[in-house]
């Protein structure tokens, strides 16, 4: 037998390389026939409109607002733990210095970007979110056990967590 003719033989006996495209689609098949998985009933009686399709592929207003609230809040925690270790630092030796100093620092921060972010939230969300309303009271439901309703920053939420006291037993919140 000639010599490329055998190298032909020995060719057309070796499976052919796949691609990882090729070799995914074959892992997802099921079946000796290769079918695939069977659809169910519900996707194929789902009704597909343009809104769902943009619905699904865009993160809804709600998602993104908690998202700025919590980015928001966290800056404001760095910008206030900043402030308060200059604070201390500058008035390490005066702890009612400290105190006034600190009490009017956090009176001329303002929390005014978050707090229309928050306003925005409690006005929307339900709205958004399409939560059931309780009959009985004409409230909205909670959430996991907890109301929707977030509070907005004030002095108050800034002292209880950046007090203004001296010494090791008043370390800021985390």
């Amino acid at each position: 037998m000639p010599e490329d003719r055998r190298s032909q033989d020995h060719r057309a006996q070796e499976p052919p390389t796949l691609s990882p495209v090729e070799r995914r689609v074959m892992r997802s098949l099921d079946g000796e026939d290769r079918r695939g998985r069977r659809i169910p009933n519900e996707e194929l009686l789902r009704e597909r409109t343009v809104e769902s399709y943009l619905r699904g592929a865009v993160m809804p207003r709600w998602m993104e607002r908690l998202k700025e609230i919590h980015r928001g809040m966290d800056e404001h925690r760095r910008a206030l733990a900043e402030a308060y270790a200059q604070e201390r630092e500058d008035h390490a030796e005066d702890p009612e210095g400290f105190a006034d100093a600190w009490r009017r620092r956090v009176a001329r921060h303002s929390f005014e970007d978050v707090n229309d972010l928050i306003r925005d939230h409690n006005q929307w969300y339900p709205v958004e979110r399409q939560l059931p309303m309780d009959p009985r009271t004409g409230e909205y439901v909670l959430i996991a056990g907890r109301p929707y309703m977030r509070e907005e920053l004030t002095d108050e939420w800034a002292l209880a967590r950046f007090p203004p006291v001296l010494g090791d037993d008043a370390a800021p919140e985390s």
